[in-house]
């Protein structure tokens, strides 16, 4: 089983190689790299099968030794690793599909693939890791993949921003994860994830008392574990696009639309909440309660963004947020099966409803570029009458809409009730301290249902607003090959409910629910009764008033009020920091700019001319006064011996002379003295 766990893992990596290295240019990297899918994808559900509900698998090697101290590399297969290692596949198999097809005209399509398979095997390599130090590298890996595939058309100026501003957000996050592994390493002393989390693992074999951590092996502060929990948030609220650090995912629609659909369904984004429930014996009640109110608040905060975004993709991101927001907020009430479930249902429901935002895009660029349009063709006020020219888009678009929004006959009512009624649970738990919890849940849903709605009224009923200014339009608009429409519909098979209960209104029955739920008490109360119904009614009377607003224009909402200004500038977070992080961030650079020029560097200079004075000083002082003296001293010499060269010329009578001028100087100083 560890065999074909490894041999699922690194067949996309193999296909990665073989493109990178041999069919950068060729179309055939297409089917590579699907053909590495699907195998990989057929051993996965092989290993889900056999180890579902089965005794966790881990297996090591010793990889490097510091001292005496060694270090493993292996995996760690329980439930949850074999469910992630299995969704992976399932998910980007439709999506390698349709991208043969979505991207066959780019020049850059080989290069496309390369970057796709790498990111696969970064995914499916990080949820089987045992070794947190190899999780980490998984982790950094996701995101430099992600990287390259956000900024893959990196000539326009957009989609190298998106890239950018992805990958430093995403930084922030991964600083978090490498202080809480630091911190976690050192109370435990070993990288080993089951060891620490498992069902037998040192955490259940330790305590908090009063501000001290009691581990088997030491005493620790309490806050150290605080500080932990905070850099694993961070890691989250990074990776899973969580307040407030969810900024970036909106932009990461610059990549290609194929792209958006991996991200946003079982990759990238995924792995913060996988982290949650890899890390979840870790965390304490409180900080559980603050998971749920980010959770439910990221929830709230991108449903209402996406009730006035226009661009078509862009919704599906606001929507892609706020159904982390619910995953989030599950972990935190401690639902956490349901939590993961809604990860496992939200993945197929979120990749069918990108697939064909791709779809329309695609149909819409058509119109453009053959009538000489000057329009955006995501923008979905262009949109309109789509139902008629794309059959089979609009039946999935449908399904995935209805799981999205959560209605019965679909996965996502399964796994968005579990949340919902143990929202009321939880609440009733605590006293109702937090019942604004469960209450802004619910209309989260319900928000949920009439953006949903209104995005699927404006692309597909009434008639196609181009054709009002104008009407000699051509169109020539299909649903696409067997390339496009069979991931279509797989997908929308698996976001019905048959692939996860058979019982249509009851997530209890779900084989996934139960398989993730071994420590779960489910309570029978009235909740389960009446939360279905009350958001169930809300939410089909929000879509009929959305479709009286968009389809049949009964009413409208005021544009201009602080509301509708409120969502449509994202909650002014994005420019926040634009305005006061980034341009604080440049000013405070401009400032240390200004501050090394003038200051440090005004103070170097400053003991520049200090020392070129002193040396030119010491220069005059040395040539003028110390060689002076030296050249006076010589001159001196130099006139005394040439003076007294003149007595040795060889003449008698000069010799007489100076002897009788030294006995007249001789007998004149006698005198004096004596006198």
């Amino acid at each position: 089983m560890v065999t074909l766990v490894l041999t699922a893992v690194t067949l996309p990596f193999v296909a990665f190689l073989i493109n990178f290295l041999l069919l950068q240019k060729s179309k055939v990297s297409g089917w590579v790299s699907t053909a590495a899918i699907l195998c990989s994808a057929i051993l996965a559900v092989k290993i889900l099968i056999a180890l579902w509900n089965q005794k966790p698998i881990t297996a090591q090697f010793a990889w490097f030794q510091i001292g005496i101290t060694r270090y493993y590399a292996g995996i760690w297969l329980n439930n949850l690793s074999v469910l992630m290692l299995a969704l992976v596949p399932l998910i980007a198999l439709p999506v390698h599909i349709y991208s043969t097809a979505y991207m066959k005209h780019d020049s850059g399509y080989g290069r496309y693939f390369t970057y796709l398979s790498l990111f696969c095997f970064s995914m499916m390599a990080l949820v089987v890791m045992r070794s947190m130090l190899l999780m980490y590298a998984f982790w950094e890996l996701v995101g430099f993949s992600s990287y390259l595939l956000i900024g893959f058309w990196y000539t326009r100026e957009s989609a190298a921003a998106a890239n950018k501003k992805a990958f430093i957000m995403n930084r922030i996050g991964d600083i978090g994860l490498l202080v809480a592994i630091m911190i976690i390493y050192a109370m435990f002393h070993t990288f080993n994830m089951d060891r620490i989390f498992g069902e037998a693992g040192l955490i259940r074999k330790s305590s908090i008392n009063g501000l001290v951590w009691t581990t088997l092996f030491e005493h620790m502060s309490a806050y150290w574990q605080y500080v932990a929990a905070a850099g694993l948030f961070l890691a989250v609220a990074a990776k899973s696009a969580q307040f407030p650090l969810h900024t970036w995912l909106p932009d990461a629609m610059e990549g290609p639309t194929s792209v958006s659909a991996l991200i946003h369904a079982a990759t990238m984004v995924a792995a913060g909440v996988f982290l949650l429930g890899r890390f979840l014996p870790f965390f304490n009640g409180t900080e559980l309660h603050i998971l749920a109110i980010v959770g439910c608040l990221t929830a709230f905060m991108a449903a209402t963004i996406a009730l006035t975004q226009n661009d078509l993709k862009r919704i599906l991101a606001y929507s892609t947020i706020s159904q982390l927001g619910y995953m989030v907020m599950g972990i935190g009430i401690e639902a956490y099966p349901s939590a993961l479930m809604h990860l496992v249902t939200h993945a197929f429901f979120k990749c069918l409803l990108f697939l064909v935002a791709g779809i329309v895009i695609h149909e819409m660029k058509h119109i453009k570029e053959e009538n000489n349009l000057d329009i955006d063709p995501q923008d979905i006020r262009h949109m309109g009458g789509l139902r008629k020219k794309l059959p089979l888009t609009f039946l999935v678009t449908i399904i995935g809409a209805l799981a999205l929004i959560g209605l019965p006959l679909t996965s996502g009512y399964l796994s968005k009730d579990g949340i919902l009624i143990h929202s009321f649970e939880w609440s009733e738990d605590n006293v109702n301290r937090f019942a604004f919890v469960p209450v802004m849940a619910v209309i989260t849903t319900w928000i949920t249902a009439f953006y949903v709605t209104r995005m699927v009224v404006k692309v597909f009923f009434g008639e196609l607003q181009l054709l009002k200014s104008n009407p000699a339009l051509s169109l020539h608009l299909t649903d696409g090959g067997l390339l496009y429409k069979l991931p279509l519909i797989f997908l929308a098979l698996c976001s019905l409910f048959p692939l996860f209960s058979f019982n249509p209104l009851s997530y209890e029955h779900s084989w996934l629910f139960n398989g993730l739920a071994s420590n779960f008490l489910v309570q029978k109360n009235n909740y389960h009764l009446f939360v279905p119904i009350i958001v169930g009614l809300g939410s089909v009377t929000t879509m009929y008033m959305a479709y009286l607003s968009y389809g049949k224009h009964k009413w409208a909402f005021p544009q201009g009020g602080f509301f509708n200004r409120l969502s449509s500038n994202e909650w002014y977070i994005d420019a926040f920091y634009s305005r006061v992080v980034v341009k604080g961030v440049l000013a405070f650079s401009c400032a240390l700019y200004w501050f090394d020029k003038n200051i440090v560097d005004g103070l170097v200079h400053l003991l520049e001319r200090i020392g070129l004075f002193l040396s030119r000083v010491s220069a005059w002082f040395d040539k003028y006064i110390v060689d002076g003296l030296l050249h006076t001293v010589a001159a001196i010499v130099e006139a005394i011996g040439n003076f007294a060269r003149r007595f040795q010329n060889g003449k008698v009578q000069y010799y007489l002379y100076s002897m009788l001028l030294a006995v007249v100087i001789v007998f004149v100083l006698k005198l004096l003295i004596w006198s």
